[in-house]
């Protein structure tokens, strides 16, 4: 479990530093509430955005973004949902993206930005 947690802080990093270079301000990393854990949570321009961050190595039979089930999905909306409502950000601009990292052929990863990866249904 310790080598799993090294690895996803690091892979945190890498999406963290890609999102920096976008504008993205990083406010929190790995918060932990009733509903789950958000890997990180920055501000695009006038929106909070929780990020979602997910590696996949070389030989996985998924893509990152693939990898998130529907009971993921239902643990990300709970966290966001509570991290809004403890701070008093109802009426906040929000989203959950997903920061999916795969190993690159040119870079040393590939890292895909989706916005609005996990609605509310």
């Amino acid at each position: 479990m310790e080598g799993r947690k090294t690895l996803g802080n690091h892979f945190e990093s890498v999406a963290a530093r890609y999102l920096a270079s976008r504008g993205v301000h990083i406010i929190e990393r790995n918060v932990y509430n009733r509903g789950g854990e958000i890997d990180l949570i920055g501000r695009d321009k006038d929106t909070l955005v929780f990020f979602e961050v997910r590696y996949r190595g070389p030989g996985s039979f998924t893509d990152p973004a693939s990898s998130i089930n529907y009971p993921k999905q239902r643990r990300l909306l709970k966290a966001a949902s509570f991290y809004l409502h403890r701070h008093g950000l109802w009426d906040s601009l929000s989203r959950i993206d997903v920061i999916a990292i795969s190993p690159g052929t040119i870079k040393k990863y590939r890292v895909q930005w989706i916005k609005n990866a996990i609605q509310a249904g």
